[in-house]
C-alpha cells in the first residue's frame, strides 16, 4: 500500500484517486495553493501544465525523493492545434528539470477520466496507464500501486518517451474534442 497525494480535485484527479483507492492505497487530495508538508511516497500532479510547473517550483524540497507523476498534456488550449513545449522536449522533462531530486514519471496522460472510471476504453479494452521515466524503481512503485486497481500498466521507457506519450495524448484529446471519438473512447493497448 502506498501513500498517494494528488494535487487537483478535477475529473482526472478524482478518477486517478479512485483507481489508486481500488488498488488498496491511501489517497489524499491537496489544492495547488495549500501548504505542502507531509507528502506521500507518490505525488500526482493532476493539474494543468502551468499549474504543475508552479507546484514544482514552489515545492522542490518537499518533493525531493518522491515519485512525482506528471499527467499533463501541454496543449495550447487557445488553438487546440499544438503543444506548448519544444518538439525535442516534453512537459515531463520540464518538470523533471525543476525537480532534480525527485523521480519524475509521465503517466495517465493517454487516458480520459471516463476510461479510468470504467476501467475500459469504449467498454471493450481494459484501460492501460502508460508510464515513462528514467528511474526504474519509481515506475515499479507506480505499477505496484496500480495492482488490483482494474487498470493495466505498461512501462513505455525512459523519460524521453514522454514526448511521444504527450503527442499521443494530444491526438486523442483533439479527436474527442472534434467528436470523432467519445470521451469514453480513445486508444487501447492489446498485449
Amino acid at each position: 500500500m502506498a501513500a498517494i497525494i494528488i494535487f487537483g480535485k478535477g475529473n482526472m484527479g478524482q478518477a486517478i484517486g479512485d483507481v489508486f483507492t481500488q488498488g488498496g492505497n491511501q489517497v489524499s487530495f491537496i489544492d495547488a495553493g495549500d501548504a505542502v508538508e507531509d507528502l506521500g511516497s507518490i505525488v500526482v500532479l493532476a493539474v494543468p501544465f502551468n499549474a504543475a510547473l508552479s507546484i514544482a517550483k514552489a515545492n522542490q524540497a518537499a518533493l525531493a525523493g518522491k515519485v512525482v507523476v506528471d499527467i499533463t498534456n501541454p496543449l495550447n488550449f487557445d488553438t487546440w492545434d499544438e503543444l506548448v513545449v519544444p518538439a525535442d522536449s516534453s512537459a515531463a522533462a520540464q518538470i523533471a528539470a525543476l525537480l532534480p531530486d525527485s523521480k519524475v514519471v509521465k503517466g495517465f496522460n493517454t487516458t480520459f477520466a471516463a476510461t479510468l472510471q470504467s476501467r475500459k476504453v469504449s467498454d471493450q479494452v481494459q484501460t492501460t496507464v502508460m508510464a515513462a521515466g528514467d528511474d526504474a524503481a519509481a515506475k515499479q512503485e507506480l505499477a505496484d500501486a496500480l495492482t488490483d486497481s482494474g487498470v493495466a500498466f505498461v512501462d513505455a521507457g525512459s523519460l524521453k518517451r514522454a514526448r511521444e506519450l504527450e503527442s499521443f495524448g494530444f491526438l486523442q484529446m483533439t479527436l474527442a474534442a472534434s467528436e470523432k471519438i467519445g470521451w469514453t473512447g480513445g486508444f487501447g493497448v492489446l498485449k
